[in-house]
């Protein structure tokens, strides 16, 4: 009999590798990730190149009118309006692109006052999730934007 308990059996050994495996694991998780980079956040060149075609400068001093403006213009342009959240001055819509109607457009617009009787008006597109960083796509939506804000004064 003393042979036979020197073997070890199937069990205890998968047991015994099983801990060694979650032991492994372990001290794996316990491991100290890379430090990120210090100008992660930091803005570049290309970042204030796009924020300066996002964002507008209209002389209205009713952030409301902004607001009913912006939809206006977004449904005009065939977007479906998600969200409209007047006290943070903010406008998601998406809508899908021709002439395949699998890909989707989205924006969100951003409403603020600035200074007296004008509000800054930002609106950030995305194409299937990329930012859309092209000046004729946001020229076209301001263009849109004035004429909606112009007609809502009026």
């Amino acid at each position: 009999m003393p042979a036979a308990s020197a073997r070890t059996s199937p069990l205890s050994s998968a047991r015994r590798s099983l801990l060694l495996f979650a032991a492994l694991i372990g001290l794996g998780a316990c491991a100290r990730p890379p430090a990120p980079p210090e100008d992660l956040l930091a803005p570049t060149e290309e970042q204030m190149r796009i924020r300066n075609l996002q964002t507008r400068v209209f002389d209205v001093s009713d952030r409301q009118l902004a607001m009913r403006g912006v939809i206006t213009a977004l449904q005009d342009l065939g977007f479906i309006i998600e969200r409209a959240n007047e006290p943070l001055g903010l406008v998601t819509a998406a809508r899908f692109a021709e002439p395949r109607y699998f890909d989707v457009v989205g924006i969100s617009v951003t409403v603020r006052p600035r200074g007296a009787g004008q509000v800054a008006i930002r609106a950030n597109a995305i194409f299937n999730n990329e930012p859309i960083t092209e000046p004729e796509v946001y020229q076209n939506f301001f263009a849109t934007l004035e004429r909606s804000l112009f007609i809502e004064g009026n």
